[in-house]
């Protein structure tokens, strides 16, 4: 297996090579994967509660799949509940409401879904989204327009890391920034 070239970042006092990979031709992304990397996603979820500290919120919610452990992690840090809106709907998740996103890492169009039983409980709630890393802000957009269906109010967007060279992206709650990769 060849080695890939690797872009060094500093997230919450630990270091990580994040590997590059091509997602359209000429542009490469570094992909952080937390998944079962519990150190990171640790001190991750202890950066982020101290920084949503002094933020008044209800709920955490995130997307499906790869930011359900930092979700899972900073409400056990915040003592706040967390809701995951799904990449598929299943039979037992009763009356969903959805919106479609576009996610840079698959390439394609994906839909959301926010369970029945998860609508009551962000129902007029102030809520945070959390995500593991913010791109082009699809996901962010889709992930509005459920929460603006439930009735809920978003009063903070947070990630480990921002990618890219959107400015908006300093609204963002953030443990840092991470560069796109043109050929």
């Amino acid at each position: 297996m060849k080695k890939r070239e690797t872009y060094s970042i500093e997230i919450a006092g630990l270091h990580r090579e994040l590997e590059l990979f091509e997602v359209k031709p000429g542009l490469r992304i570094a992909i952080l994967n937390i998944l079962g990397d519990t150190q990171l996603v640790q001190a991750c979820a202890t950066a982020l509660a101290e920084k949503l500290s002094g933020l008044d919120f209800d709920v955490l919610v995130t997307a499906e799949a790869k930011s359900i452990p930092i979700a899972y992690a900073l409400s056990a840090a915040t003592g706040k509940p967390y809701v995951v809106l799904r990449k598929s709907n299943k039979p037992y998740m009763g009356d969903a409401l959805q919106s479609e996103t576009f996610s840079i890492t698959t390439g394609e169009p994906q839909t959301l879904f926010l369970d029945e039983k998860d609508r009551a409980l962000i129902k007029s709630k102030k809520v945070v989204i959390i995500d593991d890393v913010i791109s082009t802000g699809s996901t962010l957009q889709g992930m509005h327009i459920i929460l603006e269906k439930a009735g809920a109010s978003v009063v903070a967007e947070a990630a480990i890391l921002t990618e890219g060279e959107r400015a908006e992206w300093s609204d963002i709650i953030s443990l840092g920034h991470i560069p796109v990769f043109v050929d």
